[in-house]
């Protein structure tokens, strides 16, 4: 069993409520962020609110690691991945003074928090991925149209 398991499954669970609930207000209110950071409005906020929908559609990923943890590490790498690259990505903008400081709480909210928790499930994670990974796999196409292992090669189409 995944070390932890609990832990990652409240995190993941979690992740997922995060996700849907902040996907939902990007999308009903495209333009917080820009008045919470002092920002001009968007000439066109259904970037935003597109963005809102990508982030909510992380949630799907997210329940289904906190459902089966012991299966979820490369939804897990692709979310810390995403969570790595946002905040490079905000910083250029910030460095270059593109945006403002105080934008910045859109990385700690998405981002920042989530760091730790997912590389901690990622190094738990780790041990099951490598299994799953270099066992043979549980069967072929024909198993998946209704035929058993034991007749492979017995029914040849026509």
């Amino acid at each position: 069993m995944l070390p932890r398991r609990r832990l990652h499954r409240a995190v993941f669970s979690l992740a997922a409520l995060y996700n849907a609930c902040w996907g939902l207000y990007a999308a009903l209110d495209p333009q917080w962020l820009f008045r919470f950071a002092g920002m001009p409005p968007l000439n066109h906020p259904a970037i935003f609110a597109c963005l809102g929908m990508v982030v909510g559609v992380y949630a799907i990923l997210y329940a289904e690691v906190a459902r089966a943890p012991e299966r979820g590490f490369l939804l897990a790498a692709v979310g810390l991945l995403g969570k790595l690259l946002g905040p490079i990505g905000l910083a250029a903008l910030i460095a270059t003074g593109q945006w403002p400081p105080r934008s910045a709480v859109l990385c700690l909210t998405n981002d920042l928090i989530w760091w730790v928790p997912f590389g901690v499930y990622l190094h738990d994670a780790w041990p099951f991925f490598v299994r799953q990974w270099s066992a043979p796999p549980e069967g072929d196409l024909a198993e998946l149209r209704g035929g058993s292992p034991s007749r492979r090669g017995a029914h040849r189409a026509p």
